[in-house]
């Protein structure tokens, strides 16, 4: 206990509170970034190397190797597509489909948002904690009068600018680590707005509309 008071003294007297509460922002958002890495890969977020199989399956009309595919498949998209092929199509299903993808996408973006306000004002409370640091660095120099010590203009103004450093270094990381989760739930939809769509339109199903078979002869002949 008393080595963590010493160490939060020696944070207060260096860079102050603005330093002591980015620093503790700093470890709020490792723990965030570390329980959302956890989170994408239990739920195999980028691996669909199965579901990818059963969607091309049930494309070319292969419905049972497309069935056994998908039940080999440990993705959080798996239980989303087994609905979508596993039921009558009708609008309704696919309506409730995409809100059941939907719903498992919100889950993985929880917290995205917390990382992306750390981001933007941490860069912000370090400028505070720097203009806080500055006024007080002025304030020593117009209380020396006239047997001004430069030395202790410097001593206030690197202090001062330590805040905006200590906010760079949370902010650029977080910015970092939240592009890469965005982009990741980005290709997320992109791979599952491709496959639902597949699920309701297959290519075998077009093939084999009367329909269009009778056109197709029509045109040949």
């Amino acid at each position: 206990m008393t080595l963590i008071q010493d160490a939060i003294s020696r944070v207060l007297d260096l860079g102050g509170p603005v330093v002591l509460l980015l620093l503790c922002v700093s470890v709020l958002t490792a723990a965030l970034v570390l329980y959302k890495l956890w989170q994408y890969q239990a739920a195999r977020v980028g691996r669909h190397r199965q579901l990818a199989a059963a969607v091309a399956a049930w494309d070319l009309g292969d419905r049972e190797h497309a069935l056994r595919m998908l039940g080999e498949s440990r993705s959080y998209l798996g239980p989303v597509l087994r609905m979508a092929l596993s039921a009558p199509q009708t609008a309704e299903l696919s309506a409730r489909v995409d809100a059941e993808a939907e719903t498992q996408f919100a889950q993985l973006e929880r917290g995205l948002g917390a990382l992306d306000v750390v981001a933007q004002l941490a860069p912000l409370m370090g400028l505070f904690g720097t203009v806080i640091g500055m006024i007080e660095a002025f304030q020593k120099l117009q209380s020396a009068g006239s047997s001004v010590d430069p030395s202790l203009l410097a001593g206030g103004i690197w202090v001062a600018l330590l805040t905006t450093a200590a906010g760079l270094a949370v902010a650029m990381p977080t910015s970092l680590v939240l592009s890469w989760l965005t982009a990741r739930m980005q290709r997320e939809r992109v791979f599952a707005n491709q496959a639902l769509r597949v699920a309701f339109a297959p290519q075998s199903s077009a093939e084999a509309d009367p329909a269009q078979a009778m056109g197709s002869l029509a045109h040949a002949g």
